[in-house]
Parts: structure tokens; sequence; C-alpha cells
């Protein structure tokens, strides 16, 4: 038992006396074609020179160092080496400059003039930059360029390379220059093993034919592909699409976004709104979804449309747009509703269709026809054609198709409806105003005839083959029967109750949105998907933190009088964008978070 204690103890002790080994080695010198030492030197430091055969090599714990010359500060295990500098640490990381000091105290590097640095994934050129080995990080703030394959050259005024994690951090005016595409931003945290760059602060990708910018983002510099945050948007040609939430594929010109979308057309004169949209930029398309609207610009009375789905496709000279299920439209002197609408922009054609479907729950379903209201006149049938004029984006007619009903509210009755029906309804604009209507095959009417004090003189019910309406200040001014079958004038007491309606009449009034707020009263409550993101910027913590700082003044405690040489290159204090005043708010939650936490 003794005898095991004894082994035990030494056994202690032998372990104790290597690690003391291991945490006091010194920069060892593993060839000198020549060794001297120097009176004009301080201290009696060696001088280290090269001969025809090899450079001057040194050793210090994992790390090989070759150079032309060198001068060994002993008592501070101090080195700097001079001429064809190389550094290497293990297989992966190896730089070369002009100059190189290095501490075997500290394990901090310092290398100026044409410094390159090389690993498995990228080179960086810069003319100054500091190691630190124990932190396994390199730094530079002098300007620099990083050069990977596939990614492209990206340079910034302060750099970081993070060896544990493969992870370039770029700081102030960050530039990414592509074959493809050049990048801007504040801030870029770049992994060099996947390609996967994250962007902090104002940012901005401009390829051929597109411009991305946002304030939050990732792009895979890879695949080309990226996801994007913050005032996001991008711009295609003459089309904008902005969202809380953007997805990008360069591969095939592809674009999503999510939440408060707008896609705005500066050639087509138009907007659209949504929640979830697809663009196809090769395709010249447009999806977009979850309550939906389309806006057509005109000079004086812009154009609304409200669907479940909204489709656009086609160049500026063949643009179709499709909305579809529980569409609605609105104008200041106008307003519709239909299951579906189809627009043909060059040929200046809506059409307001009701598909074969049918739904007991779905006003839009086949019992409902389509409507359109024009000042106090409504009109429905199966089909409703919208003509504009191109050009001076007036409307110029209308034809409704199958089963047409025309209805006014009587100025005066309370229950009283001027109502005309047939099979077809042709009717003109001036000004965007109904004034000429022209009821064909089988046309009735029951009209609330008034004088001119607007007192009523009769009702008149009439049957004819066709009928032609004059209008002036939304009243009937006159009326043209065309192979009249039947008519009477009744005055309003002899009127019979039930013939009140003509067959088929279905005032809906109530239905008619009379703002663009209404073209949604009818939704359903809309639950948008939350949109993480990025975590809010954090300014990175100083190359020389608080452990470095310590390591620095222990090293310098067995030299005092020179206060350890590696301090007098040490990197100054970082100058970044300040924060914004979003993100000092979300900095300021994220520390109330981690408080609560507490």
């Amino acid at each position: 038992m003794k005898r095991f204690k004894i082994l035990f103890l030494f056994f202690c002790f032998s372990i104790a006396s290597i690690a003391f080994a291991q945490e006091k080695q010194k920069i060892i010198v593993e060839y000198s074609g020549n060794t001297s030492t120097a009176p004009d030197i301080e201290d009696g430091a060696l001088v280290f020179l090269r001969d025809k055969s090899q450079q001057v090599h040194f050793i210090h714990k994992g790390v090989n160092v070759w150079c032309d010359k060198a001068i060994y500060y002993e008592d501070q295990d101090y080195l700097e080496a001079f001429s064809n500098v190389v550094m290497k640490q293990g297989d992966t990381i190896n730089m070369v400059a002009k100059y190189v000091e290095y501490s075997g105290k500290t394990q901090l590097a310092f290398a100026r003039g044409d410094v390159i640095l090389t690993e498995p994934q990228s080179t960086l050129k810069t003319d100054t930059l500091h190691f630190d080995r124990i932190k396994q990080q390199a730094y530079y703030n002098t300007g620099g360029s990083v050069v990977r394959d596939s990614s492209g050259t990206i340079t910034s005024k302060i750099g970081r390379y993070y060896m544990a994690t493969s992870k370039y951090q770029f700081l102030n005016d960050v530039v990414l220059v592509n074959p493809q595409y050049t990048l801007n931003t504040e801030r870029l945290d770049f992994f060099t093993e996947n390609g996967h760059a994250y962007l902090f602060g104002p940012s901005t990708i401009t390829g051929e034919t597109n411009k991305i910018y946002c304030e939050r983002g990732f792009y895979d510099t890879n695949s080309n592909v990226g996801n994007f945050q913050r005032n996001a948007k991008i711009d295609y040609d003459n089309r904008t699409v902005e969202g809380d939430s953007l997805y990008f594929d360069r591969n095939i010109n592809f674009a999503s976004a999510t939440n408060n979308i707008k896609v705005t057309d500066t050639l087509n004169k138009s907007i659209v709104k949504g929640h979830y949209a697809e663009v196809w930029r090769e395709k010249d398309s447009v999806y977009i979804t979850k309550r939906a609207l389309a806006i057509t610009i005109q000079e004086r009375d812009s154009v609304y449309m409200h669907a479940d789905t909204l489709m656009l496709t086609g160049k500026e000279n063949n643009r179709i747009t499709r909305a579809f299920y529980n569409v609605r439209l609105y104008k200041s002197d106008m307003a519709g509703k239909a299951d579906s609408v189809h627009v043909d922009h060059k040929k200046g054609l809506t059409q307001m269709i009701n598909l074969s479907r049918f739904s007991s729950t779905d006003a839009f379903s086949t019992k409902r026809k389509p409507v359109l209201w024009n000042i106090g006149n409504q009109m429905t049938g199966d089909t409703i054609h919208l003509i504009n004029n191109v050009v001076t984006e007036k409307l110029d007619s209308l034809k409704v198709f199958e089963n047409a009903f025309l209805v006014s509210k009587d100025t005066i009755s309370e229950d009283g409806y001027n109502q005309i029906k047939g099979k077809r309804l042709i009717g003109l604009f001036r000004d965007n105003e109904l004034y000429n209507v022209d009821i064909i095959k089988n046309a009735e009417v029951i009209y609330y005839l008034r004088n001119d004090n607007n007192e009523l003189v009769g009702i008149n019910k009439s049957k004819s083959g066709s009928i032609n309406i004059q209008i002036e200040n939304q009243e009937i001014v006159e009326t043209r029967f065309i192979n009249q079958m039947d008519a009477e004038l009744f005055p309003e007491s002899e009127f019979p109750k039930a013939g009140k309606r003509l067959r088929g009449f279905d005032w809906r009034g109530e239905e008619r949105p009379m703002s663009v707020e209404d073209l949604f009263k009818d939704d359903p409550p809309l639950v948008l998907p939350v949109i993480k993101g990025l975590e809010a910027y954090i300014p990175p913590e100083e190359f020389i933190d608080e452990a470095a700082k310590k390591r620095i003044k222990d090293a310098g405690k067995s030299a005092p009088k020179k206060a350890n040489k590696a301090a007098r290159n040490l990197p100054k204090k970082e100058k970044v964008a300040p924060l914004t005043e979003r993100e000092k708010k979300q900095k300021a939650l994220n520390d109330e978070a981690q408080k609560a936490g507490q």
C-alpha cells in the first residue's frame, strides 16, 4: 500500500512537471545558417541569418516560422522575423509577409507588408494582420480582401477570421464582387466552408437584371439563393417587390415574398398588394394571395380589385390579369363583384365571369351573378364585359350577356325600382358615366315616370323586342321601344303589387363597396406567419479583449523595462457603424429579456 502511494505521488508529480514544461515552453530555434549577437540591439538579443540552403526556422507549440533574418529576445521569448516570412499552423493555416513579430508568452503575432493568409477555402490579403493563437483569430483594420473562388472577392476596412468556425466577419465598406453580382453592406459574416453570408445593416446586391436591398439578410453564395428582411425589396427592371421577408433564387430569377407585400409596376402603372407573392421574371408573371389587391393607377381615379388570388402575366404589350374567387372592384364612380375576373390590358377588356361551381356557403357560386354598379345603376347578368379606351384610360362601353338586368332606385319611392331586363345589354359611357343603354331581345321595363316637378305621373310597364334608353344626370330622359308588343301606364294606386318586380329581380345595393376598405369587409380573419429573421445586430467584441490584455500584462512582468514589445503594435479600437434606432430598441428588448431570464 505504501509503495502504491509513492508511485501515485511520483506519477502526479510527473504529470504536473510535463504540464508546467508545456506551459513554459519557449520558442525553439530549429535551424539557422548563422547566429550572432548584435551590440546595437538591446538586451543582447540573438540575430539569426539564413544560408544558401534554407531559411531560418523556428518552432513554438505547433507553429513553424521561416524567414531570411530573425532577432530573438530570449528574456521576453519574443521574435522578430524579416524578409520572406512564412508562418504555418498545422496543415490548414499558412501566412506569408515581409515582417512578423511573435510572442511566445502571449502567443500574439503581428504581420506587416504584403500579408497573405491562406486556409483551405480562401485567401486573405492585407497590409497588416494581427493573429491571436489562443483565440485562434486573425484581424486587420487597415483594409483587406478575401478571395474565395466560388463566391468572389470580398473587401472591407476591418476584418476578422475565426479559425475554429472558418468564419470571416467583415466591417465597414464591405464589398463582395462576383461575376454575377456585387454586394455592398456594413457588416458581413461569411463562412468559407459553405459560402453562407449573413448581412447586417443597409445592404444591396446588384446583378445585371435585378437589385436587392435589405437591412438584414442571408445569402448562399454557392447556390445563389437568399432570404432578406427589414425594409427588404427587389428591383426587376420596371418592377419592385417589397415585403417583410423576401426569398430570391438567382438561378431561375424567382422571388417570393411574405407579409405586407407590395409589387409596383411602373411600366404598366399598377400596384399589387397581399401577404404572399411569387414573381417569375423570365415569365414576367406575378402570383399573389392572402388579401390580394390590384391597383390600376389612373391619372384621376385609380381602379382597385380585390380577390382571393391574383395572377399577372405577360409583357407590357400583352398583359393579362386574372383574379379568382370572390372578386370585388372599386372605383369612385363604379363598383362590382364577380366570382372571377379576366383583364386583357392590350384590348382594354375586363370580363366579369361566374364560374360553373356551386357551394351552399359561397355567395359567389352559380346562384349569384356578376354585378356592376355605376353611379345609381346596378347591372347583372351571366357575364359582364367592360371595355376601356386604352389611350384615355376611360370606360368606353359594357356588354352584359344572358339574363341582363338593369336596376335603379326611384328617387322618391321607398320601395320603387326602375327595372329593365332582356337577353343582352349594351351600355355606352361618356366620362365614365352611363348615357346610352340598349336592351336586346325579350326586353321588359318597369319605370316610374315623373314630370318636371318630380311628381309621379305613373308607372310604365312595357314589353318589346328591344329598347333604347337615353340617360342624363343619372335619370332616364328618353325611352324608345322597338317592336313594342305591350305597354301600359298605371297610376301608382292601381299598379299591382305582385307586378312591381320583374322576374329575376335582385337588388344588391347593400353589397356595393363604397370605399377601398369595404373590399375586405367580408374577408375572414387573417393570421400572418411570424417572421423571425436574423437576431438583432450586436457589435463585435474587441480583438484585444480583457483576457488578451491580461496575457500581455502578465508577459510584461518579466521584462518591465520594455513592457512587452507586442504591446506596441496592438490594434486600435474598432470604429463601426452606429446602431440604428430600430437596432437600439431591439437591443434594449433583448437586454430586458436577458435580465428577466436571470
